[in-house]
């Protein structure tokens, strides 16, 4: 399906030991994680808060499984704090990922997120941004797409739940105010489909500028919980509203299909954020990479 050697798979972090909620798999070591993640198969990881800063230990631990760096999150406050501010620290994560071999750098603008707010209702009180804050957030994002291609890199906008750039509306409003030079998108399935968007018009609608993916798949009984309930984003992690490709209910064969379609190039990034007590991260490796080689041949 997909071109030889154009797709690498990787898998988050994020499974073994929760960046927001360090609780949950805080035993988990980062030998253990990194370990596991080459004993399922894949080729790649992100970056979780367990691993080295320093690139050469970290590049030792990695060369030791056959396994690479894919890329790591970025928090960026366009909206609401200085952009020097945001770019001091951006300079510092592009340059540790370009050490590491990164074509991408992961960027999400955390200015009034409430992802990380334990009891704030993820629905009701999602942020909305103003036309002063879309106006900072794409130049913005503009200039640190430019940073990223001084070296031959790029920014891949990440769509959250809980931040301002969630909706297809949104995704769309950001893709129009910036350049496709400096800055593209990160499809995440499981975000689109937890907001109540279909993937598949999202990823049609913004193909050209899809230069990173995220598989995620949702349980639909929980998401519907969460919005019944009124959950927060990190409760509705604890409650299992995330899982791997093909363990919920999001048809991934189109998305696969119209990747390749499109001779997509890059990384694919199984995450998903769950208890590790209750979810066993290498069992849901396994499941996904199996899950991923059934369906697409990768």
């Amino acid at each position: 399906m997909f071109k030889e050697h154009a797709v690498k798979l990787a898998i988050a972090p994020i499974a073994w030991t929760n960046d927001d909620m360090p609780e949950l798999g805080g035993t988990n070591t980062f030998e253990q994680c990194i370990s596991e993640m080459a004993l399922a198969g894949y080729q790649g990881s992100e970056v979780g808060n367990k691993y080295p800063r320093d690139p050469a230990e970290l590049r030792q631990a990695l060369e030791l499984r056959s396994l690479e760096i894919a890329s790591a999150w970025f928090s960026a406050y366009l909206t609401n704090r200085p952009y020097e501010e945001t770019a001091e620290k951006f300079i510092a994560h592009r340059d540790f990922l370009h050490a590491m071999g990164a074509k991408v750098i992961v960027v999400s603008e955390q200015g009034r997120s409430i992802q990380g707010e334990m009891t704030t209702p993820l629905f009701a009180h999602k942020p909305v941004f103003t036309d002063a804050e879309w106006a900072l957030l794409a130049e913005g994002l503009g200039k640190l797409g430019r940073l990223a291609g001084d070296i031959g890199m790029k920014v891949v906008y990440h769509h959250h739940m809980g931040t301002g750039v969630q909706t297809a509306e949104e995704i769309g409003r950001l893709m129009e105010l910036t350049d496709p030079n400096e800055v593209s998108l990160l499809f995440d399935s499981g975000h689109l489909a937890f907001s109540g968007e279909d993937p598949l018009v999202v990823l049609n609608a913004h193909l050209s500028r899809v230069k990173h993916v995220h598989l995620k798949d949702i349980r639909k009984e929980q998401v519907e919980q969460v919005k019944k309930q009124g959950l927060s984003f990190l409760q509705a992690v604890k409650a299992g509203a995330f899982t791997t490709p093909g363990d919920g209910c999001i048809d991934f064969d189109p998305i696969f299909s119209t990747l390749a379609a499109s001779e997509y190039s890059g990384w694919f990034v199984v995450e998903a954020e769950q208890d590790p007590a209750i979810a066993n991260p290498l069992e849901y490796a396994i499941k996904a990479r199996r899950y991923i080689k059934e369906r697409c041949g990768l």
